[in-house]
Parts: structure tokens; C-alpha cells; sequence
């Protein structure tokens, strides 16, 4: 399968990359700072900047399924910055006609036991909120898209550096707990899951979320 993916060098995206070329797909990663990876056979690494939809849209053409991992945590206003970085990648998709796309999503808008989110809780760290209403407004855009074929996953609430385990489970709108209340998914194992479903194409114009 050929891939491009959005985000490649970052905590999420590198571990994808990872899982991606470990499983034999010709990965096409799409960054901007290219010098932090050197391309192989398998892995060609091109410069973008997600804002400029014209010529990100040009490196998408032919392949198989994007991948986003992007991210606005480097910016000062990270909500406003992920939305124009995302409402950019959704146009070059559609631009470049790429059959699918996975997005890399966020834990803060799983509902938790009583129906609330992540999100809505008044004490959500003010650290995370960016990240998280960036992550929510990508869903949404998403879910409003008539002509994508889209999967979002959402990890746990807490998600850490670590090897891949391939023993998680797979869930929809509710925030995955563990028999100890923790939702915890190292990103060795999100990237498992993230691969499964650009290979079997489960949850086709769904989210869903990965957990222990």
C-alpha cells in the first residue's frame, strides 16, 4: 500500500512510521523539517508545509490512504493553528482524490460514565485544552464531510512512550478504563492499531478508540 503520512517525525507520528514500514508499505512521509529522516527504498521523505493545500495536495497524488498525524502544539494558538492545518489537509485530500484518509484524534472528547466528555470537565488541564478542541473540531469537520472516506481513532486518555504489546481493545465513543479505572495506550500500540485499520478498513466514516 502506498502512504502518506502527515506528522511522521512527531511522538505519535514516528511510531506509525515505525509500524507502517515494519508491516512492507511504501510510506511517502510528509514533514517539515525532512532533514530528520533519511529516505530508503521504502521510505521517501518529502518537505510540506500544510498550509500551502496546492502543493501538499500534489504530494498526495496516488496514493492509497493519508495518514495524519499532524499537530499544533508548536504554536502559540495551537486550537487555531491545528483547525487552518486541518481544513488544509482535508482540501488537499479531496483535491488529490486520495481514497481514504486515518487521522490521528484525541482522547478529550470521549464521553465518560455520565455522558459528558473529556473536555467538558471544568478542571481539564489548561495546558491540553488547545490540543484537544483542535482534535474535536477535526471530528467534527469529519463528520460533516459527505464525500471522504474517513477513521479517526482516539487513544486513551493517557497515552506514553513504549514498545508495542498487540493486547488492547478497540472501542467506539466512551473512554476506554482498565479494571484499575486507567485509560493508558503506549503509542507503540496505537500505531498497531492504527495500521490494523488501514489494513482492514473497520470503522470506515467512524471514530473509535484503543485502549488496555
Amino acid at each position: 500500500m502506498k502512504v502518506a503520512l502527515i506528522g511522521a517525525t512527531g511522538f505519535i507520528g514516528s511510531a506509525i512510521l515505525s509500524e507502517a514500514l515494519n508491516r512492507g508499505h511504501q510510506v511517502q512521509a510528509l514533514v517539515s523539517q525532512p532533514g530528520k529522516l533519511a529516505e530508503t527504498e521504502q521510505l521517501k521523505v518529502r518537505g510540506v508545509d500544510v498550509f500551502d493545500t496546492k502543493a501538499l495536495a500534489s504530494k498526495l497524488a496516488g496514493v492509497d490512504l493519508v495518514i495524519s498525524a499532524f499537530s499544533g502544539h508548536k504554536s502559540a494558538d495551537v486550537a487555531g493553528y491545528y483547525r487552518q492545518g486541518f481544513d488544509s489537509i482535508l482540501s488537499a485530500v479531496k483535491a488529490a482524490k486520495v481514497p481514504r484518509i486515518l487521522v490521528v484524534g484525541g482522547a478529550a472528547s470521549l464521553q465518560v460514565a455520565d455522558g459528558s466528555t473529556l473536555l467538558d470537565n471544568p478542571h481539564f488541564p489548561a495546558e491540553y485544552r488547545g490540543s484537544a478542541e483542535g482534535a474535536l473540531y477535526a471530528l467534527q469537520q469529519l463528520r460533516a464531510s459527505k464525500d471522504l472516506n474517513w477513521s479517526y481513532l482516539s487513544p486513551a486518555a493517557e497515552i506514553f512512550p513504549g514498545d508495542k504489546t498487540g493486547e488492547f481493545r478497540l472501542g467506539g465513543d466512551q473512554l476506554l478504563l482498565d479494571t484499575q479505572g486507567k485509560s493508558r495506550i503506549s503509542n507503540g500500540d496505537y500505531a498497531v492499531a492504527m495500521l490494523d485499520e488501514a489494513e482492514s478498513a473497520a470503522h470506515k466514516n467512524q471514530r473509535f478508540s484503543v485502549a488496555y
